[in-house]
């Protein structure tokens, strides 16, 4: 087994992320998560779970019905008051998690802000799993735990945004690879 890329306080290890089209499907392990990394210049968004009481990306599960796109759309939404559906697919995330071990994937998008960035948060409302939202810089100090997973995840990211050759087709927004791992299938 090879090295993983980052492993966190609790064990949980992210073990790859693989940069492919949005319509290769790994068959090795499910995909429950999509997560979404939101940069201003060389700040992330990250929001604090009142339950796993960390810093994190915006993101959750994919509900039955919805294609990972769908549900990144939806999480931030419901995560940070921001509606962005022109978000950039940059690959998955391959992760080991919990006492027993369990491999699952994430989809990963992210997207670059332009304008200024509190006024795009300015909207949020703390709701019963995300208690606030902020730009981090990757040095200052936060109140709590910061998931180091996700951090990392931000910037690979944020770099695969920027080295896409598709970049330059992508829609101007003011506020907006390599393959891998196991068997796959195309959508």
């Amino acid at each position: 087994m090879e090295e993983p890329l980052a492993v966190d306080e609790a064990g949980d290890a992210l073990t790859a992320f693989h940069r492919v089209s949005e319509r290769i499907m790994y068959d090795d392990a499910p995909l429950p998560a999509a997560l979404i990394a939101l940069w201003h210049d060389d700040r992330m968004l990250l929001v604090f779970d009142r339950f796993r009481q960390g810093w994190e990306l915006p993101g959750g599960r994919i509900d039955p019905g919805e294609t990972p796109r769908q549900a990144a759309v939806r999480e931030l939404r419901e995560e940070t008051g921001l509606h962005i559906e022109d978000l950039f697919f940059v690959g998955y995330a391959r992760f080991v998690l919990g006492a027993e071990r369990r491999e699952e994937y994430a989809a990963i998008y992210v997207a670059c802000f332009t304008g200024t960035p509190d006024t795009e948060i300015s909207g949020f409302v703390p709701n019963d799993e995300i208690s606030a939202i902020r730009w981090w810089d990757g040095i200052e100090t936060l109140p709590g735990r910061i998931q180091v997973l996700d951090v990392l995840l931000a910037r690979l990211a944020k770099d695969a945004y920027l080295e896409s050759p598709r970049l330059g087709a992508l829609p101007a927004r003011d506020g907006i690879g390599d393959e891998g791992g196991r068997p796959h299938r195309q959508r």
